[in-house]
């Protein structure tokens, strides 16, 4: 029998499954991840920092702290701005600006001449990755669509989760044996490749010149933040929550932010909808990552000090004790990833918060003849519960957005998750400081902990506060549970949801 070839017949090359993950979409995911890498490391890398700095620059370490914190509330600030500036501008444009201004504020911070020199630098810097993060996912969850959220996700969740862990460890390294100064250089050498990979691999897209500021709503909200998160820094500092400066900026902060949302609620070019948050999955997700970033930046407050105060570790040693805890997420995010798209992102976060119950449980039980193994096995659960809930929790959100919706809505979920990160940090250093203060010999909390290995020669009023403080993150961790029972049985909307955003812009495209 002959087969004739009929070329009106010929088989079409088949297309890539608008589910899989094209060497395209991971190129952008590669990207996108360097560029957080970047950013959230240098966040944790300073806090090792801190002492050799007041050595340095001869200054007390209240004014040396605000290197940290000046930070911090640059990078709260500019957040909000993301969204619009990705409209306004296009997001290649701002992801690229934003990582120049990074790299340029990290050269000005390790030339810095005097400690007001570097927190001003530090400032700057803060402005450039305050952006660098949502635009990066804003990008990529435009690029991957909502079929492929949960996953790519996923490799944002690297940096998001390694990010406290290496950067203890790098920043002590660096300080202990190069310098203080190469916290800042390192950014340069990964800021070019990150610049450039941006240009080469990002397609250019079309700004909307029809997206005004919100002026009004940019004066509420930012000056908001910075003034909330400034009375919870004063707060820390104090080890207090009874300052009246603190109380009077914290209070005044909420205000405004309060004020924002009424007026955000009023109109449509807001600078963050906040309307996206009155959807069922969208409110359940940010609600969740705000009460798990809480927790988490809080638990990454105790676990160094808990090496150092009780156990007698250096920086460099704490950060390698650490790692067990970014082992568990690095084996966890790529699984939880699959899963997300596979079951739903609630069954995925509920394992997750059920993993760090477990492990806040061992370390808000440890006793003076608790083996350093238990703790290293508590850390690398708490990984798995860590890679298992902010990323899925966030891509649950993201799937049932429309393209046009995806900017503002990150700039939202990033604010939500910073501002849950400064409050987890100083309601957990109140904590710690006051129970510390009830018992230290000394009066001022300064504790300086014991011989390494020494840990059943630390006082046992000492124990019994980390354990105190460790528990009282249960709390938290337990009202996250509620709010992520809301994402239960929404896998399946979640599809209409996305298949509906998928046709409304193709009808707009």
């Amino acid at each position: 029998m002959n087969i004739v070839n009929d070329p009106s017949q010929d088989i079409e090359p088949a297309r890539p499954s608008p589910e899989a993950l094209d060497p395209s979409l991971l190129r952008v995911a590669g990207v996108v991840v360097l560029g957080a890498l970047m950013s959230i490391l240098d966040t944790t890398v300073i806090n090792v920092a801190i002492r050799g700095l007041t050595t340095a620059f001869d200054s007390p370490l209240e004014t040396v702290q605000w290197v940290s914190t000046g930070y911090l509330l640059a990078l709260t600030t500019i957040i909000p701005l993301a969204g619009w500036a990705a409209d306004r501008f296009g997001t290649k444009r701002v992801y690229m600006t934003s990582i120049l201004l990074f790299v340029t504020g990290s050269v000005l911070s390790g030339a810095a001449w005097s400690i007001s020199s570097l927190i001003l630098f530090r400032v700057f810097q803060g402005l450039g990755g305050g952006m660098i993060l949502p635009t990066g996912m804003t990008i990529l969850s435009q690029v991957a669509g909502p079929r492929r959220m949960g996953r790519v996700m996923g490799f944002v969740g690297v940096p998001v989760v390694l990010g406290p862990v290496l950067g203890p460890t790098l920043g002590g390294w660096l300080v202990d044996d190069v310098s203080w100064r190469w916290i800042f250089f390192i950014n340069l050498p990964i800021g070019a490749i990150a610049l450039y990979a941006a240009h080469r691999v990002f397609v250019a897209d079309e700004p909307k010149l029809g997206h005004p500021l919100d002026g009004l709503g940019l004066l509420l909200l930012s000056p908001g933040l910075a003034l909330f998160v400034y009375g919870l820094a004063k707060a820390t500092g104090t080890g207090s929550l009874n300052s009246i400066e603190a109380d009077a900026c914290a209070l005044t902060g909420l205000a405004m932010i309060v004020a924002f949302v009424l007026h955000a609620r009023r109109r449509d070019d807001a600078l963050i909808d906040v309307r996206l948050f009155g959807r069922r999955t969208i409110a359940a997700a940010a609600l969740t990552s705000f009460l798990l970033g809480a927790a988490f930046f809080g638990l990454s407050l105790l676990v160094p000090l808990y090496f150092q105060m009780l156990r007698g570790y250096s920086a460099f040693d704490t950060g390698m004790l650490i790692a067990a805890e970014g082992l568990g997420a690095m084996l966890a995010m790529p699984l939880a990833s699959h899963l997300t798209d596979r079951i739903g992102a609630g069954k995925v976060v509920l394992v997750g918060i059920t993993c760090i119950v477990i492990s806040v449980l061992l370390l808000g039980t440890t006793r003076a003849t608790t083996p350093l193994w238990i703790i290293e096995v508590a850390l690398f659960i708490a990984g798995l519960g860590k890679g298992s809930t902010m990323m899925p929790a966030t891509s649950a959100a993201l799937s049932t957005l429309r393209r046009h919706e995806i900017a503002r809505a990150t700039s939202g979920l990033n604010v939500l998750q910073r501002s849950g990160g400064a409050i987890g940090t100083a309601l957990f250093s109140v904590i710690l400081t006051h129970g510390i203060s009830r018992f230290d010999p000394t009066g001022d909390g300064s504790y300086a902990g014991v011989t390494p290995h020494g840990y059943q020669d630390a006082p046992l009023w000492l124990v019994q506060v980390f354990s105190h403080t460790f528990l009282w993150s249960l709390v938290i961790v337990a009202l996250a549970g509620c709010a992520a029972l809301f994402l239960l049985g929404d896998k399946a909307k979640a599809k209409r949801d996305g298949a509906m955003a998928d046709a409304a812009d193709g009808d707009t495209s």
